[in-house]
């Protein structure tokens, strides 16, 4: 079959074969078929959506067409967490050196920031030294020797998802459930992981800010692991505000350490104890909820988990002495402004979406994938959603190094808290838990 009569079967509503999809996807890799066809079968899939099959050997066949990591060596179960991307997210760099300290492997395949939301590499390369980028063997030694490593994909990693997301970017297709789900999961199966918990966010600072289109996806998500055979559960978890209270690159490597000491805020340690639980369930590390949250606040309480964030550190070329010493992060380079509260009341709302957009602007984040990155700037939040304020009380501390960003970047902050007389009912973090019992319909378009 022609490729074009693979679009037209979509775009007629027709269900592809395995096969046909593995060929569309090797023709894509070996530049066989021309960027208009592919556009062309990806904005059919946006309106047809695709069927749990499809899904699955779409994701398959993607996950297969560069390098796979083998981490069959290493015996334990391998368990990796995956967010949808927020403001203040650093969860996954308390999560796998904690999940580690246990005694579950976690290798971790992240990704960079881009627009409004904040990237796992970017916040370790904020510690001097650090490299997000090993080989094969050194992935797989270093999972084998520490029980941890976050990296980068290199360009052999998944080349099928790089050459669709480029074309899904340019031709308003990025928001299809159908592709997201496929671009997330094919390189969870290439890092050659045995289980996976997905955090996907929903709120106002959320790439999902319905919770109608999260709980789809969240199921698509689940689905597609059924159809690869690889065990995903998913929480949705709320994103109306930052997560935690920095905002930024080193700053956030602050907060992670004082987590992983037993000092961070609550709704992170209150999310990564959630998410954290469920991968010990899945690599059957522990033997109910209640047991797996003992098990994670004993390696908290007792610094194992701070020990094994500070070997990883070494592992990958920084220096351990961070958490020790935060000045090695040279945060105290940067300029501070702080935002006071021009009345009295309670903080009522965020736009955390522009939250994200201000630290972007201030240099914390990239709108392009060229952009160079500030690690030094950011934000930290003194007043978070719930709080009584007075007039005067420092809402945030401002770190920047140009003061031209800066104005722009606070007055932007400005507009994104809101205060008002009335305190508002307080949000549950963790909204839903969608496991392979939600499963009833295909993912759709």
């Amino acid at each position: 079959m022609r490729t074009v009569d693979l679009i037209i079967k979509k775009r007629d509503g027709g269900e592809l074969e395995p096969d046909e999809i593995r060929r569309l996807v090797r023709g894509c890799v070996a530049g066989e078929i021309p960027d208009y066809q592919l556009a062309a079968w990806l904005m059919a899939v946006y309106f047809r959506g695709l069927s749990f099959a499809e899904l699955g050997a779409l994701t398959d066949a993607m996950a297969r067409s560069g390098e796979v990591h083998d981490l069959s060596s290493i015996p334990a179960i391998k368990v990796d967490k995956h967010s949808t991307g927020g403001v203040g997210d650093k969860v996954s760099l308390v999560l796998a050196p904690l999940i580690a300290s246990v005694g579950v492997p976690v290798p971790m395949v992240a990704g960079r920031g881009l627009g409004h939301t904040g990237g796992t590499l970017d916040k370790l390369e904020s510690i001097p030294g650090f490299s997000v980028s090993l080989s094969t063997n050194q992935f797989r030694d270093q999972v084998a020797r520490i029980g941890v490593a976050i990296v980068g994909q290199t360009q052999a990693f998944v080349p099928a998802d790089r050459l669709m997301y480029a074309l899904r970017d340019v031709t308003g297709t990025v928001e299809s459930i159908p592709l997201i789900a496929a671009s997330i999961m094919s390189k969870k199966i290439a890092a050659g992981i045995d289980a996976l918990v997905m955090d996907v966010k929903t709120g106002n600072g959320a790439f999902m800010a319905r919770e109608e289109d999260a709980r789809q996806l969240a199921r698509t998500l689940v689905a597609v692991g059924r159809e690869v055979g690889l065990p995903v559960i998913a929480l949705l978890t709320d994103m109306n505000q930052p997560l935690g209270r920095a905002v930024g690159n080193a700053i956030e490597i602050v907060e992670t350490i004082e987590t992983l000491k037993g000092n961070g805020p609550g709704d992170l340690l209150d999310v990564t104890l959630a998410l954290g639980a469920e991968m010990l369930l899945l690599a059957g590390a522990a033997a109910s909820m209640d047991k797996a949250r003992d098990q994670l606040n004993a390696c908290l309480r007792q610094g194992k988990a701070l020990d094994k964030f500070a070997q990883m550190v070494e592992a990958q070329g920084g220096n351990p002495r961070i958490v020790e010493d935060l000045s090695l992060l040279n945060l105290h380079t940067a300029n501070e402004e702080i935002v006071h509260a021009d009345r009295d009341g309670f903080i009522s709302a965020f736009n955390t979406r522009q939250v994200g957009v201000a630290s972007m602007i201030l240099g914390a984040g990239r709108e392009t994938i060229k952009d160079t990155i500030d690690p030094t700037v950011g934000f930290l939040f003194e007043k978070k959603l719930g709080e009584r304020v007075c007039t005067g009380d420092v809402l945030c501390r401002i770190y920047y190094r140009d003061i031209e960003r800066m104005v722009r970047a606070r007055e932007m902050l400005r507009n994104a808290i809101e205060i008002s007389g009335r305190k508002p009912v307080p949000l549950p973090l963790i909204k839903a838990r969608i496991d392979h019992n939600d499963l009833k319909s295909a993912p759709g378009g």
